[in-house]
């Protein structure tokens, strides 16, 4: 199956499901999005399953053996369990009784690794009965056979080679519906063209082991995801934080498709801000230290009745302080000021890190923004910034840029790329995107990994230079632009003119020379 082909039919199950969902009256409720992500995850557990059972080296081997000594990223189903089995049994008066316990069934035999706790010590199953996303008793049954056939209807084989982001299409397509506000915390989504721009650029290639990543706002794990693919799944441990239960459930689910099951017992559902969970094993007082952080975090969101908890912080991280409460729209509240202090908080001494932020943040004269920018300049921290272009993001049409930190950086320049103008606008399911080409995306990491300096493009910067410039880091106030050429050729444009209008006068006048010569003696000869 082509990549193109499992997203149209990504869509065309979400397209079935959202429909199953309306004609049983949840349309566009938060049970909705609960039952279409259960049902996927049971779905591509069960098709991974079988996919790993049907290329298995010995042939003899039966279906039970094969699945009592399945490695840990191989789900344990029982024969009865399957979808294809199940869906032979729907006609049973009891068919909704016997889906739910398939679901608890499969709960109980990977319970030791695949389950996900939250901050306050709760464990969470895979799955939950479908029952109990149904108020109506007397609609169990419909549902329990609409869902199975929607399930036994498509088919996903041969894509759990190459690691990607399987749930990402699921997210994106799903946010129209359910995250219209786009501002709120822990929905935001990463496009994939962001993700790999980032793990090429902060991963330089150096083979490595046994290196850590980290997330604290992370969604369903696309920026995780990729830095684990270009590192080697065997090479790294993952380890995240989010305070939504969607987004959890994706990248449980994203982890387990992609061999990285080792990682899940530090997927943490909860408040990072409030409560982190990832602390120093030897000293919990402390935050745990990371290799590598990447983050998308939210920007904009309330979170006004944190603010007095955190300003008791016993973390030490926010340096640069906490946003104002106004008045008036508190959702405008600048959150992911925040998170970027936790994050530098919880960066390694040599660490590195890439996070998201609005492009307001690479230039604002004061406040937050500039005492973070101030820091990661007088530390020599700061590696680069990317200026991506506007309406890249599903959700939101701000323009962001992409700041990277290294803490072992050994110079005191800065590159500044500006793709701010790359990209093609085009009109898709979720909206008007922006769409970088392969080569557009290759161009920004070989910029900005190559230092190279170009006309009105990118430019290095040193500390000293970015200090008098009241530590802006914004590409615009930096970038040559080629004024000197420019009047130049309007110069050449403008003699290369006058050359021609002379000429032309020049000719004029002998033509009207000669016109009037002929008009004289056409007129001599009219009076003889």
């Amino acid at each position: 199956m082509s990549i193109d082909e499992y997203i149209n039919q990504i869509k065309k199950m979400i397209d079935d499901l959202k429909a199953m969902s309306a004609n049983l009256g949840l349309a566009n409720t938060g049970d909705e999005y609960k039952i279409i992500s259960e049902l996927f995850t049971y779905k591509f557990l069960n098709d991974k399953l079988l996919y790993e059972f049907n290329k298995r080296e010995d042939e003899d081997e039966t279906f039970e053996d094969f699945v009592d000594f399945a490695p840990i990223n191989i789900a344990k189903m029982s024969k009865e369990h399957l979808v294809d089995n199940l869906y032979q049994q729907q006609n049973k008066d009891n068919f909704n009784q016997i889906l739910d316990e398939a679901f608890l069934e499969v709960n109980e035999l990977n319970k030791d690794i695949y389950t996900v706790e939250t901050v306050s010590g709760q464990k969470k199953n895979l799955f939950e009965p479908l029952s109990t996303y149904i108020r109506d008793s007397n609609k169990e049954l419909e549902l329990a056979k609409r869902a199975i056939n929607i399930m036994a209807e498509h088919k996903f084989t041969n894509i759990y080679e190459d690691g990607f982001d399987y749930f990402s299409t699921v997210f994106e397509y799903l946010i129209k519906d359910y995250n219209k506000d786009s501002g709120k915390y822990a929905e935001y989504f990463t496009p994939a063209s962001v993700a790999d721009i980032i793990a090429d650029v902060l991963y330089d290639n150096k083979a490595v082991r046994n290196v850590t990543v980290y997330d604290p706002a992370s969604g369903s794990g696309t920026l995780l995801l990729s830095m684990a693919n270009k590192i080697g799944i065997d090479n790294c441990t993952i380890y995240s934080q989010d305070i939504s239960q969607k987004s959890t459930q994706f990248l449980r689910i994203n982890l387990i498709l992609n061999k990285l099951v080792h990682s899940l017992p530090n997927v943490v559902e909860g408040n990072t801000l409030l409560k982190p969970d990832h602390l120093d094993p030897e000293n919990p007082d402390q935050l745990m230290k990371f290799d590598f952080i990447v983050s998308n975090p939210p920007f904009k969101t309330d979170f006004s009745n944190s603010i007095e908890a955190l300003k008791a912080d016993k973390y030490d991280r926010l340096f640069a302080g906490l946003p104002n409460i106004p008045n008036k729209k508190k959702e405008s509240m600048a959150i992911y000021e925040t998170f970027i202090q936790h994050i530098l908080a919880s960066l390694d001494e040599n660490g590195k890190s890439a996070i998201v932020v609005p492009t307001g943040f690479v230039s604002a004269s004061s406040g937050i923004p500039k005492k973070i920018r101030k820091k990661l300049i007088d530390n020599n921290w700061l590696k680069g910034v990317i200026h991506m272009p506007s309406n890249i993001f599903a959700n939101t049409g701000t323009s962001v840029s992409i700041i990277f930190i290294d803490k072992n950086k050994s110079d005191d320049e800065v590159i500044l790329v500006d793709g701010s103008h790359l990209g093609v606008k085009k009109n898709l399911d979720e909206g008007q995107r922006t769409i970088l080409s392969e080569e557009e995306r290759q161009t920004l990491i070989d910029t900005f990994k190559e230092r190279n300096e170009k006309p009105e493009f990118s430019v290095l910067v040193n500390n000293e230079s970015i200090k008098e410039n009241n530590y802006s880091i914004s590409a615009g106030q930096y970038v040559e632009i080629k004024v000197v050429e420019l009047v130049f050729d309007i110069d050449e444009r403008l003699i290369e003119l006058k050359d021609k209008y002379l000429s032309i006068k020049e000719k004029s006048i002998e033509i009207d020379s000669m016109v009037q010569k002929v008009l004289g003696e056409t007129s001599e000869k009219s009076r003889i």
